[in-house]
């Protein structure tokens, strides 16, 4: 399953931010930037990135025309502008888009209308109170106004015991005429443990209703002293040749990496046993993570970009209470 896995590898770190946080009081990217999403839309490439204020998330677009220069577009979902379940937070995490490796990464319509996935925790602060899961849409082709589930759509309250402390980042795919949400989910903390992350999937015909596949969570944490024995994260499926890919991070207590797995059916999966981007040495960009992945292919270029964080510098755009957090690249081939 898991032989020719050279070509979804990126192997030259660019070893310096695309985006960091931009550490101006009052900005909702103060503290630092999360979770990238690129797409291609109307000719240009578009990153869909979480900002963090010490309040909370909001979710911003950029733009770039070579995919390692970006500039900021516009916030498209911000604090106190939805229902109560997502006042305080919205983190956007997925558009419904081109789901081939081999194709661009073009956004897609269904029912005359671009579809998002977000999450949202209940409190102020950093991911206060257990997340879910809600859908936001719109027809504006500028992707700048978009109208917000008044009610999540997956929600821990109902899930079980896996993922009953809360849901985090979905990912979207259509696949044979239903929709398929991938989730990464943790259960509540054992007392004097750390939690559980894992990996599950939902299913629907119409984004809205939603039935948990009962065989979640369908990529599960390794065993103990594992490089993912603790979370097995963030899930980014692509479709590659005659086989599904997910893009995921582990994380073992000390460091979050990215791994890869693989399916025939969306379903059943199986990990490739080693990471595929390894957290750097003491100093680098991503000297204690390298994690939460978002990968296209350009001209025969593997782009992959992931957050990456080390202790904060003097001299760091953003602060995130002592780590730089940022959103970084690797690639298949170097870009310097």
């Amino acid at each position: 399953m898991t032989a020719g896995i050279a070509s979804l590898l990126s192997e030259f770190k660019l070893g310096r931010p695309v985006i960091s946080g931009s550490g101006l009081p009052g900005s909702f990217d103060e503290k630092a930037v999360d979770c990238p999403f690129v797409f291609e839309h109307q000719g240009r490439y578009f990153m869909m990135y979480v900002g963090f204020d010490g309040i909370g998330y909001q979710t911003a677009l950029a733009v770039s025309d070579n995919l390692t220069d970006w500039s900021f577009h516009g916030l498209i979902l911000e604090r106190e502008r939805g229902s109560a379940w997502d006042s305080a937070n919205a983190a956007g995490n997925w558009l419904l888009k081109e789901d081939r490796l081999d194709q661009p990464p073009l956004l897609k319509k269904w029912r005359g209308k671009y579809w998002m996935v977000y999450h949202s925790y209940p409190g102020e602060g950093y991911e206060n109170g257990p997340g879910q899961i809600g859908i936001a849409w719109t027809e504006d082709d500028n992707l700048l106004q978009w109208n917000r589930s008044a009610e999540p759509v997956l929600s821990p309250f109902d899930g079980n015991g896996w993922e009953e402390g809360g849901l985090y980042k979905g990912c979207l795919i259509e696949h044979d005429d239903r929709f398929y949400l991938f989730y990464n989910a943790k259960n509540h903390r054992p007392e004097g443990q750390a939690w559980t992350e894992q990996t599950g999937l939902a299913t629907s015909t119409d984004l809205i209703h939603w039935e948990r596949y009962e065989g979640s969570p369908v990529l599960q944490v390794s065993g103990s002293g594992g490089w993912d024995s603790l979370f097995a994260s963030d899930p980014f499926v692509v479709h590659d040749g005659n086989r599904w890919v997910m893009y995921y991070f582990g994380y073992n207590g000390r460091h979050a990496q990215e791994g890869i797995a693989f399916s025939d059916d969306l379903l059943h999966w199986s990990k490739h046993e080693e990471p595929i981007i390894r957290h750097g040495a003491p100093g680098e960009l991503d000297e204690i993570h390298a994690h939460k992945p978002a990968v296209l292919l350009r001209d025969g270029v593997l782009y992959h970009y992931y957050c990456a964080c080390r202790p904060y510098r003097e001299g760091d755009p953003s602060n995130n209470n002592g780590e730089f957090r940022c959103i970084t690249l690797a690639a298949s081939e170097s870009l310097a």
